[in-house]
This record gives C-alpha cells, sequence and structure tokens, in this order.
C-alpha cells in the first residue's frame, strides 16, 4: 500500500489582499518632495550615565524643510551666517587685518610709554644743571 504524505495547501489565494501603504508606487524623489514640501522633526537626548551621575547630555534637534518652507516658518540665519556664504574668505582676511593693525598699535604705545617713562628722568637731570 502507497500513502501519498499531506502537505497543508491553500485551496484559495486572493490576489486582492496586498497591502495599501500611503507611499506605494511612489519612488524616492516623491518621499523627498513631500517630506521637503511638509517638513518634518526628529527630536531627540543621548544621556550617558555611570552609577547615576550624568556624565553627558545631549540634546538633537533636527529641522528638515525647504528653503521655501523654512522661510515661511521664519528660519533664515543662513542667509546671514557669513561662514555659509561667499563673505568668509573676506572677512577671514578682514580679521587678519585687522590682528595686524591692533599688534602695531599695541607695539607703538609700548615705545611711547617707554620713551615717557624715560623723559621724566631726563627732565630732571636737566634743571639740575641750569641750577648749578
Amino acid at each position: 500500500m502507497t500513502t501519498t504524505p499531506i502537505v497543508p495547501t491553500r485551496s484559495h489565494t486572493n490576489s486582492n489582499r496586498a497591502i495599501n501603504t500611503s507611499t506605494q508606487g511612489s519612488t524616492l524623489a516623491d518621499i523627498l518632495e513631500r517630506v521637503l514640501d511638509k517638513g518634518i522633526v526628529i527630536a531627540g537626548d543621548i544621556s550617558v550615565s555611570i552609577a547615576s551621575t550624568e556624565l553627558i547630555h545631549i540634546r538633537i534637534r533636527l529641522l528638515i524643510a525647504s528653503v521655501d518652507k523654512a522661510r515661511e516658518m521664519g528660519i533664515n540665519w543662513w542667509e546671514s551666517d557669513p561662514y555659509l556664504s561667499s563673505k568668509a574668505n573676506r572677512l577671514v582676511e578682514e580679521n587678519q587685518q585687522l590682528q595686524h593693525r591692533l599688534e602695531s598699535l599695541e607695539a607703538e604705545m609700548r615705545s611711547l610709554t617707554s620713551v615717557n617713562v624715560k623723559q621724566p628722568d631726563t627732565l630732571n637731570a636737566n634743571p639740575e644743571e641750569d641750577n648749578s
């Protein structure tokens, strides 16, 4: 007598039972466009502790949005930040020039104060010579 093993099978398969998601059929570009259009905020805290003593606490706040959306929200700090614009090189050069000017002015003041300190001694010596 031959026996056939019984294998569980589905008698009826329903292909219409697929899970629908909001991103179904969307490309990465579509998802990115939606995120940048609406904006997304990611916030979190990281703490490193040993024996209930907190060593490091980091707060992370991240806003991802398009430039237009950020401007709508009143965020435009990058427009005035010189290190994010072409003004950065000019400001660095200007800063170096000001530092050189300050150093030369300080050196000149030191030389003037050393001359002024020496002059009263010479002035005191001259009247004594005149009185003799």
